[in-house]
């Protein structure tokens, strides 16, 4: 049996892994990558799971890796107890809470995430590659993107992962290697690290978010945090917000890491930021007290739509990113000439007598949320789902000016239906009652084209999570989308308006 101090100490690939006891829990993508790596490593490995697909079922099959399909939530079952772990790697849905967690803790067995095991194992192609680690509340796969892209058209071997591209198990793996990765990290998959040293981090925001999981909301912004501990390069922050800064100023950095900032106001020395429209680094220059290098345009940012306040600050971010690295200022305008935003992100669906029909399906929280309702004025608001204990008073009482009307759907659609009334007890809001996931949406739809004017935006901007309606929230984006594309080739000019509003609204 290998102590919890002996399995601390495994922090290569070519240590000696083999034979160690690790229950790996849930069997996603996630899972499968930490399974397959761990049999390359020649461990003993047994693979827990609520339930899994036949395809990856076969794939552990093949490779060796015994399966256990069982109701986790129960708490430890008969074969982990027998199995004896020396080591348990969870999946990032697992929270602290989870029985199985609490009884490894209890038994002193130490719990990693997948990302904590790829920086351990991270030499596994010969001099392990820098890593880029982007958190916050909101923005971090666009972040991800643009700073790769960046990096890319500089020319370094660099790839995505994490939350976004390939699991990072999997990127450190590749036999070509990298020279960088750009890794996206939830609050969840920071929450079981404990030694990544990143070139370069950021946090580009905190909102309440995941307090369920966390169990406060101390508990998230104190696993955000985690992104800045031991970077060795640059802490990038936002100056906007002040919970970055102060994760910042309360980090545990290597000696000469920088703190740099970025802002949508005018940047200091060591900030990145905007004079007269123009996107400029103060950061990474010589003189940088009295001088800037200009990077782009906020009318460029505008043709490839990043022009909104809440992309331009990502801009900003990825930006501060790739420079820390060395990328050139014309790296980054190349890059940003041919960025293209993902789908369900401020996504134009369609246009059509002069209302414009928005997919931002994305935005799976209040701040999210706040940040695409801010782009448009003024808006009918398709809202609702799971929202993970976070109370919407506030997110409502903040969009009121700016609205036409709101349609409210999902599972927890009655506190949304409360707040308005409190707060715009004379704004239309509309509830969609029904459970049917394929109704929801042309009903939604039906109701929002009833209210909309000439200069309207119809924006699907639910602030919660999808999974109480849909499978995710690509789900609930395609099928907003096509609701929208049948509704108007079906009925371009019949607009019936509604005539049930929602009770108390």
């Amino acid at each position: 049996m290998r102590t919890s101090e002996e399995v601390a100490g495994l922090a290569s690939w070519r240590a000696d892994w083999s034979g160690l006891r690790v229950a790996v829990l849930g069997l996603g993508i996630t899972g499968f990558s930490v399974a397959d790596t761990l049999a390359e490593l020649e461990a003993d490995v047994l693979v827990l799971s609520n339930s899994a697909d036949e395809p990856t079922a076969r794939l552990l099959e093949v490779i060796g890796v015994p399966l256990v399909l069982t109701d986790l939530g129960r708490g430890p079952v008969d074969e982990l107890i027998t199995f004896d772990p020396e080591l348990v790697v969870v999946s990032p849905g697992f929270s602290p809470s989870h029985p199985i967690v609490r009884w490894a803790g209890e038994r002193g067995v130490p719990v990693w995430g997948d990302v904590e095991l790829a920086w351990r194992l991270r030499d596994k192609v010969g001099t392990p590659a820098e890593w880029m680690m982007v958190t916050g509340t909101n923005g971090k796969t666009t972040t991800v993107q643009l700073a790769t892209a960046m990096l890319a058209a500089a020319g370094f071997r660099v790839a995505a992962c994490g939350n976004v591209g390939v699991p990072v198990l999997d990127a450190i793996r590749r036999p070509e290697g990298f020279e960088v990765l750009v890794v996206e990290l939830s609050s969840f998959q920071l929450h079981y690290t404990e030694s990544l040293a990143a070139h370069t981090s950021v946090c580009l925001n905190l909102a309440d978010d995941h307090l369920d999981w966390h169990g406060s909301a101390e508990g998230y912004r104190r696993d955000k945090a985690r992104v800045y501990e031991n970077t060795r390069v640059a802490c990038v922050f936002n100056q906007e917000d002040q919970a970055t800064r102060q994760m910042v100023e309360e980090a545990e950095v290597a000696e000469g890491c920088r703190a740099i900032g970025f802002t949508l106001g005018v940047p200091g020395p060591s900030d990145f930021g905007i004079v007269d429209g123009i996107l400029l680094d103060r950061a990474f220059l010589d003189d940088r007290h009295r001088t800037a290098l200009e990077l782009t345009t906020v009318d460029e940012l505008e043709t490839v739509g990043l022009g909104s306040p809440h992309m331009t600050a990502n801009v900003l971010a990825a930006s501060a990113i790739a420079r820390s690295f060395g990328a050139k200022p014309e790296d980054i305008r190349t890059a940003l000439g041919e960025f293209r935003l993902d789908q369900h992100r401020t996504e134009l669906v369609a246009s059509r007598g002069g209302v414009r029909w928005i997919n931002d399906s994305k935005a799976t929280n209040p701040h999210a949320a706040t940040a695409a309702l801010r782009s448009f004025d003024p808006v009918v608001w398709i809202v609702g789902g799971l929202f993970k204990g976070v109370d919407v008073d506030d997110l409502v009482a903040g969009q009121i000016a700016r609205l036409r009307a709101a349609i409210v759907i999902g599972e927890n659609r009655r506190s949304l239906i409360e707040a308005f009334a409190r707060h715009a007890p004379e704004l239309p809001v509309f509830e969609v009652a029904t459970t049917d996931t394929k109704e929801v949406m042309p009903i939604a739809v039906q109701l929002s084209a009833a209210v909309a004017r000439d200069g309207d935006v119809v924006l699907l901007a639910p602030a919660a999570a999808s999974m109480d309606q849909f499978v995710n929230y690509a789900d609930r984006g395609n099928r907003f989308a096509a609701a929208v594309q049948d509704f108007l080739e079906g009925k371009p000019d019949d607009h019936q308006r509604p005539t049930q509003p929602a009770p108390g609204a």
